[in-house]
């Protein structure tokens, strides 16, 4: 045991300090899962099939190679940017721990605007970094004016915008995010998991002229495939040389790749899924608003914040009670008392009002 004590203590007090990442799922029967963002349409039956088919090619003794060229080459041609522009990571969030490697020592400063995921803190505080947060305005968007003076007044290597933003949906105006950027000579990262669900832009479209700029993306979301764990970083060829000689080889598996490839050929599915979502989106959006005693936030994601009256851990135990998962965001300290639901297919977001009716009418 003392053994053990002394190599416990050589645990560096950043990491000591954090607790694992995990998501509170009640105990229970779950039938509609609404709680985590996902796209609600898996592949369809004829590109699985077709996947599969040609996977038993693979050699499985062999080594993918140390970076998914592949995959880079037909992301590049999706999203038409420079190949040499485009990391591939295991998932958003190892990117953001390779940025956090790559940018982030001790003392480092980092501007992050709240209510935002609270994985960018997470990062920062393990790397020795230390967050200046700005406080959002009373509609829950973040406070671009206060943001860029606070950059003016820090001088950070860092800031961390997501647009849309999780947890409130909401989005940073294009000509605000460009500004932002401009504002400062350091790193700025913006998040844009949710960008296929925006009514504005991307960022990349002026990526060329804010050179210090980089964009978050992740298949994980608009592209149903969070189980392959697939995110990518757009910036600069220079910038992304220099992050590349923080990347782990061989992080990308060939399975991966090979599903995010199949996908990428059929376009026309991947926008047919995005606009039904959007459209359930709104629909949601417009039930929640209809019922009394809910305050909504109205955002650009494929999930909807709301508060009900009362108290909003309660009925987020109720609805779990009768099968439908949500999310509790009072572990954000703007955010207590609201609930968020993803969008799911039409018959799950009715069986969501439907439950959230009953549930309400019992408070």
């Amino acid at each position: 045991m003392e053994a053990l004590n002394q190599v416990l203590d050589r645990v560096k007090h950043e990491v000591h300090q954090q607790h694992p990442y995990t998501v509170t799922v009640p105990s229970g029967d779950i039938k509609v899962k609404l709680n985590q963002n996902e796209n609600p349409f898996d592949l369809p039956s004829d590109i699985r099939r077709s996947i599969f088919d040609s996977w038993n090619e693979v050699e499985f003794n062999r080594y993918p190679t140390e970076q998914p060229d592949e995959l880079v080459r037909s992301i590049a041609d999706y999203i038409g940017w420079d190949e040499k522009g485009i990391i591939i990571g295991n998932g958003s969030n190892e990117l953001t721990y390779t940025l956090g490697l790559v940018f982030i020592s001790q003392g480092t400063k980092v501007v992050l605007p709240r209510p935002m995921f609270s994985f960018y803190q997470r990062v920062v505080d393990i790397y020795g970094g230390q967050v200046v947060s700005v406080a959002p305005r009373d509609d829950l968007g973040f406070d671009t004016d206060a943001l860029m003076d606070t950059i003016q007044t820090v001088q950070p290597a860092m800031v961390v915008v997501t647009s849309p933003n999780n947890p409130t949906s909401l989005a940073v105006p294009f000509n605000a995010l460009r500004s932002i950027a401009r504002s400062t000579s350091g790193l700025v990262l913006i998040d844009e998991a949710y960008i296929e669900f925006a009514h504005q832009p991307s960022m990349l479209e002026v990526l060329e002229d804010v050179p210090n700029v980089i964009l978050l993306r992740t298949f994980s979301k608009a592209f149903g495939l969070a189980g392959t764990r697939i995110g990518y970083l757009i910036g600069a060829p220079a910038l992304m040389s220099e992050i590349m000689k923080a990347r782990v080889p061989f992080m990308i598996d060939r399975f991966s790749t090979h599903v995010i490839q199949t996908l990428l050929s059929h376009p026309k599915l991947i926008q047919d899924r995005i606009e039904s979502i959007c459209s359930e989106t709104r629909q949601l959006t417009g039930a929640l608003k209809q019922m009394k005693g809910i305050r909504v936030i109205e955002g650009q994601a494929n999930f909807v914040l709301f508060q009900p009256q009362g108290n909003g851990q309660k009925l987020f135990r109720k609805l779990a009670s009768m099968g439908i998962l949500v999310r509790d965001m009072s572990g954000y300290s703007e955010l207590k008392g609201f609930l968020r639901v993803s969008t799911g297919t039409p018959e799950q977001n009715t069986q969501f009002i439907h439950a959230l009716t009953n549930a309400m009418d019992s408070f």
